[in-house]
């Protein structure tokens, strides 16, 4: 089993959700966040004044996935996420060792 964790824009939520749901993933865990990346943030002006946004609100995804479906995964969220300018985002995997579902009990893949 893997853990997919995506940065993304937003804006692209509802596009990458329609592509997982397009591909069969049913569960999609999403969080607000703020960061930057090679962007290094960027300036507004609020009445007159000049002023630095450094970090970025962006939305932090996870799915937890059979090791079968990784691949299906991380293309429906980058053809998702994608717009093809800075601060696209990134997509993480990393192996999880267990999950279970606390209403029946099933472990691992069953749980997923």
């Amino acid at each position: 089993m893997k853990l997919v964790i995506a940065i993304i824009q937003p804006h692209r939520l509802d596009a990458v959700r329609d592509a997982l749901q397009g591909i069969g993933i049913q569960g999609l865990t999403v969080t607000e966040v703020r960061g930057y990346g090679r962007q290094k943030g960027h300036k507004e002006v609020y009445r007159g004044a000049e002023y630095t946004i450094s970090f970025i609100p962006k939305l932090k995804l996870e799915v937890a996935v059979a090791d079968e479906r990784l691949e299906a995964v991380m293309d429906a969220i980058g053809k998702g996420a994608h717009t093809g300018k800075i601060g696209d985002g990134k997509i993480f995997v990393v192996d999880l060792a267990a999950a279970v579902r606390v209403r029946t009990g099933e472990r691992d893949n069953d749980a997923l």
